[in-house]
């Protein structure tokens, strides 16, 4: 373990606040809860009215979002079908599933326009005659290789499997074994794929932290490095980043491609879909199940964000090009929310011109599975955890956005190091080119990333103790059951003594009352979605997928909230106080083959 930061440089002292900003954000909203009423009762309800304000907003915000973004997956799968429906021997007629079973009819009947159709079938013609090469990035570490074959196996349905694809499995070098099990994959696949590329990455490259962004780093750059040596045009490589659990449908590249085609410049887009959770869904404990209902509903309401601002989660495309003009993904402890980092890499590296394309299309992942139910508990707080070390995101937006820039002749590194910049280095070219063509709504952009950051790493670590603990221990502190448990002299109480804190008093406990709603109306949106992406989109019976009587999952919606929220979020708040290395820990997953191959 490191000890407390240490500066290397006068540039990295300048921007240190930043570095503290998440920190003492997690420790105020514990400490306040006692120390606000005790000492500062007047600004601890300011505070309270304000953050449970916004707090709300943000809420009823995220459900309109989700809403509409429900709304688009549905009308996007659907017009797939109706397309399948109407040319049943064209052969783009592939389901998402490892083994395609015959589809099943759904309950709920739905219609296209003429005109729809047409746009159907024009957004398809660029993907029959494609010209574009997907590489599939697939780092693993430990997992386990059925997993990685039916995941693997999936692409290989695709209709333009052998003439567009490319695997590049990302194996990691300390694993035990590593060479086999990538072999076997290779061997397995032999055929079925335009090229099948194996990366090693190995553990003793300095600098660099253990986890998905730095395997990904290397795996992209040999893996690129490999295609140009093959004669692959590097202006017609799509980069598509998963997890090895990542079930990506056919729509989802006919989607990007049809994306890529019509945009102006496509070479600065990043191609965001959402995530669903249905493949192990219902082998799992129901606390874990409704923390990744609520997680995929929180990135599905991002994508319908205005101005191109939506955050990749799990997996994502970009172009080669573009992956080159930033210098490819960051590898220090700083960029352990790879997906997350490197959106904000290549919007500020190119100063606010890179943006995100959103794709209605959910990418199917599994659950965290592990044998016992407080063993299954363990493994998604271990995951929760190393998903919440990605707060080092807040301090790298901020620096970024507001802190000290590098002159035009070095290059700052995502630590805060400057280091010189060279015409060999990878973003030189890019960089002097990127400076002309600034986005010129740059500065209103960089303000709406810093707060949709600040949002998504500081409400998880505040809002737990805020929403749970501070209007009762509040009420307990100013008016005790007891006179002789006093802690406030009824003359220093503002609620009593004046009547527009007793007003804001009100206001606060009301506004508190309806906090829930919003995430109410949520989980009913995802209730209806849910069913309707497993039959039409993954061809599950309704026997197979959720009904009404799951909803008695969202009990254990304050377990989830504590145990795999507001704990394991502020932990990792804290901790950057002392820049650790943790252990490279993967979740737990068990996979069937037989069981998925029927899905």
């Amino acid at each position: 373990m490191l000890g407390p930061l240490s500066f290397h440089h006068p540039i990295m002292l300048v921007n240190y606040p930043f570095e503290l900003v998440a920190p003492f954000s997690a420790i105020a909203s514990i400490l306040l809860l006692p120390l606000g009423p005790l000492l500062v009762p007047r600004f601890y309800l300011i505070f309270l009215i304000l953050y449970f304000s916004f707090f709300l907003y943000t809420q009823i915000n995220h459900t309109l979002k989700f809403y509409i973004t429900a709304r688009r997956i549905k009308k996007t799968i659907r017009a797939w079908n109706t397309f399948q429906r109407l040319h049943p021997n064209d052969s783009s007629n592939v389901s998402s599933a490892a083994v395609s079973p015959a589809p099943t009819p759904t309950r709920e009947g739905y219609s296209l326009e003429d005109e729809q159709l047409v746009d159907m079938e024009a957004s398809l013609r660029p993907y029959e005659d494609s010209k574009l090469t997907h590489a599939f990035i697939i780092p693993n570490y430990s997992e386990p290789e059925p997993l990685l074959r039916d995941t693997i196996k999936r692409l290989a349905n695709h209709r333009n499997s052998q003439s567009n694809y490319v695997i590049i499995l990302a194996m990691e070098a300390s694993e035990m074994g590593h060479m086999d099990k990538a072999e076997s994959l290779q061997n397995y696949f032999r055929d079925s794929f335009q090229h099948f590329v194996i990366t090693v990455h190995p553990s003793d490259i300095p600098g660099e932290a253990r986890g998905k962004g730095s395997n990904v780093a290397y795996a992209a750059r040999v893996g690129c490095s490999e295609l140009l040596k093959r004669g692959v045009d590097r202006r017609r490589i799509i980069l598509t980043v998963s997890d090895s659990d990542s079930a990506i449908p056919e729509l989802y590249i006919s989607e990007v491609e049809k994306a890529f085609n019509k945009a102006e410049d496509p070479y600065f887009l990043l191609f965001v879909p959402p995530i669903f959770f249905s493949r192990n869904c219902f082998e799992v404990p129901a606390s874990v199940r409704v923390t990744d209902i609520t997680w995929s509903a929180l990135v599905m309401s991002n994508l319908s964000s205005g101005r191109g601002i939506a955050f990749p989660c799990s997996t994502y495309s970009l172009t080669m090009i573009l992956a080159e003009k930033v210098g490819y993904w960051d590898t220090d402890a700083d960029a352990v929310g790879e997906d997350l980092h490197m959106w904000l890499k290549c919007f500020f590296k190119t100063e606010g011109l890179a943006r995100s394309v959103p794709i209605f299309v959910p990418i199917n992942l599994t659950n965290v599975q592990t044998t016992g139910y407080l063993a299954n508990l363990n493994a998604r707080y271990v995951q929760a955890k190393r998903h919440y070390n990605g707060i080092a995101d807040l301090a790298y937006t901020l620096r970024h956005a507001y802190g000290v820039r590098d002159h035009p002749h070095s290059s700052l590194d995502s630590t805060g190091i400057m280091l010189p910049m060279t015409p060999t280095t990878p973003s030189f070219s890019a960089r002097s080119k990127m400076s002309m063509y600034t986005s010129p709504t740059y500065w209103i952009d960089k303000m709406i990333v810093c707060v949709k950051v600040l949002e998504a790493h500081l409400i998880p670590a505040t809002s737990g103790w805020l929403m749970f603990a501070a209007v009762p221990l509040m009420q307990f502190i100013l008016f005790p059951p007891s006179s002789s448990m006093a802690f406030v002299d009824p003359d220093e109480n503002p609620v009593l003594t004046s009547e527009f804190f007793s007003t804001l008093w009100n206001i606060v406990k009301i506004i508190t009352i309806f906090l829930p709603f919003p995430l109410f109306g949520t989980l009913a949106i995802y209730e209806q979605l849910h069913r309707a992406v497993d039959r039409e989109l993954f061809r599950k019976p309704p026997s197979e997928s959720r009904t009404w009587k799951n909803a008695i999952d969202f009990i254990s919606l304050p377990i989830s909230a504590w145990l795999f929220m507001t704990i394991p979020a502020t932990v990792g708040c804290i901790k950057r106080l002392f820049k650790t290395n943790d252990q490279y820990i993967v979740a737990e997953k068990f996979f069937s083959e037989d069981a998925e191959s029927q899905d």
